[in-house]
């Protein structure tokens, strides 16, 4: 048995604390709105996972900065995003902040409330401390959830933030009733776009074909319950994105993830067409019926 502190109540940190309680763990679920101090269980804790959205990262390090917490203790990381003023990735954050301490990435096709109603999936521990990834392999493999690992935490976690600027492409494509050619089509050249970025960024190719990557791009781009999804479809439906994120009252990381994704690609070259189109159509530049012609009039080439 071990003893976990997840910080952030949202949906995703609660999925994860009911996870861990029935495996047998004892686990702390900490928020701004908890009755107790966070320093009092940081001590004892084994595994810290992080469950805030990508603005509450710095926050959240600051506050286990003040802490007395052990290089011992293994941090994991479920966000998924981009630091708009470092273009860093949260385990990035977490590993210049704690140097000593193994920084652990979960990500995959994890849909939150799917999860809570206690429905199957499977997701990624990937860290450069394989040991530490079979750990929180161990604490969270169950008959329902899965939990598979590799030593590629940026792909891993590469995978899982890049699906979201995706997601809203794919939500704009349902919202438009273009039929699943088109969507299939859009799906099909957004995972080399992943690709093509992630091995930019120093991870490996291999793993955006696997849960992280591809699998979580299959179950974010077509779902509705993806707040991300949800964005491009209220798009094509004629509401504006301010208007949108007021609706869903919570985090869609892929309209951050998108203008810190094309900061990247510009400052390195990088060809990423489907995202730059996904951020003229988030900054007001096209409508979605213009995005999805200026994706229809590329150039004609080869398609490998």
């Amino acid at each position: 048995m071990a003893i976990l502190t997840i910080i952030g109540g949202g949906a995703w940190g609660s999925a994860l604390a009911n996870l861990a309680t029935k495996k047998g763990n004892q686990v702390h679920l900490w928020s701004r709105r908890s009755s107790f101090e966070l320093e009092s269980v940081i001590t004892s804790t084994d595994i810290v996972v992080s469950a805030v959205s990508m603005k509450g990262v710095a926050a959240t390090v600051d506050r286990l900065l003040a802490t007395n917490l052990s290089p011992n203790t293994i941090i994991v990381t479920v966000t998924k995003g981009l630091d708009p003023a470092t273009t860093n990735t949260p385990s990035q954050i977490w590993q210049t902040a704690f140097p000593h301490n193994p920084i652990v990435v979960l990500s995959g096709p994890n849909l939150s409330e799917e999860i809570r109603q206690g429905l199957p999936a499977a997701t990624v521990a990937a860290s450069f401390d394989l040991s530490a990834a079979k750990q929180v392999q161990n604490i969270y493999s169950s008959e329902i959830f899965r939990v598979y690992v590799n030593q590629d935490p940026l792909g891993t976690e590469l995978g899982g933030t890049l699906k979201n600027v995706f997601a809203i492409a794919a939500g704009v494509c349902d919202g438009l009733q273009l039929g699943t050619n088109a969507k299939s089509a859009l799906l099909t050249r957004a995972l080399p776009e992943m690709i093509r970025v992630g091995v930019r960024l120093g991870a490996q190719a291999e793993t955006f074909y696997g849960l992280s990557g591809l699998g979580d791009l299959l179950a974010t781009c077509n779902s509705s319950l993806s707040r991300n999804y949800r964005v491009g479809f209220r798009l094509s439906q004629g509401k504006s994105l301010e208007e949108i994120l007021q609706e869903l009252q919570s985090t869609a990381e892929g309209v951050n993830t998108t203008n810190v994704l094309i900061d990247l690609a510009n400052q390195r070259g990088i060809e990423v067409p489907v995202s730059r189109q996904v951020y003229r159509l988030l900054n007001g530049e096209i409508t979605p019926e213009q995005a999805v012609l200026a994706l229809m009039e590329r150039a004609l080439k080869p398609e490998i």
